[in-house]
């Protein structure tokens, strides 16, 4: 794992220091990062920050704005048609409750995002989740548990909101 991380690290120190809006150059160092290239449509604005990248997929007409960090260990699956704002937090990852394995273990379940779906400013998805179809986390919002599809969702821990 630490060979991994090191790895993206190197690569991720290249696509931070892209101009924005360098879109080409973005998926070619996406590619390197996970491993598939990125459909034509991918468009990801540094600074940009993931774990190893291996367990990182990107759908078609994805944007992702500054400050995004996904914590990939777990695997996030990013679906088609995604709208990711500023400083959101896709996190696959964790540790233990228990003090005496905390420092030792690393937790992980997968995060998904569904088609359709827009994640607003500073929100956070946890290991686990999965975002449906056509869903809007609201801005600050840390999703704990499922969103169903064409729902919004907001506060901590997010609750649903309304039906969309």
């Amino acid at each position: 794992m630490s060979a991994d991380v090191a790895r993206a690290w190197k690569i991720l120190g290249r696509l931070n220091a892209l101009t924005p809006g360098d879109f080409d150059a973005m998926r070619t160092l996406l590619g390197e990062l996970t491993g598939q290239e990125p459909d034509a449509s991918v468009r990801v604005l540094p600074p940009f920050h993931v774990d190893g990248g291996r367990n990182l997929r990107f759908g078609r007409n994805v944007f992702v704005n500054h400050g995004c960090t996904a914590m990939d260990l777990g695997g996030i699956d990013i679906g088609d048609d995604v709208m990711i704002g500023p400083n959101v937090h896709l996190i696959s990852s964790g540790h233990p409750l228990d003090p005496a394995t905390r420092r030792t273990q690393i937790t992980t379940a997968p995060v998904r995002i569904g088609r359709g779906v827009w994640i607003a400013a500073g929100a956070m998805v946890l290991q686990g989740v999965t975002v449906g179809d056509d869903a809007v986390v609201a801005a600050g919002a840390v999703v704990t548990k499922d969103v169903p599809p064409r729902t919004l969702v907001a506060g901590v821990p997010a609750q649903v909101v309304r039906p969309l």
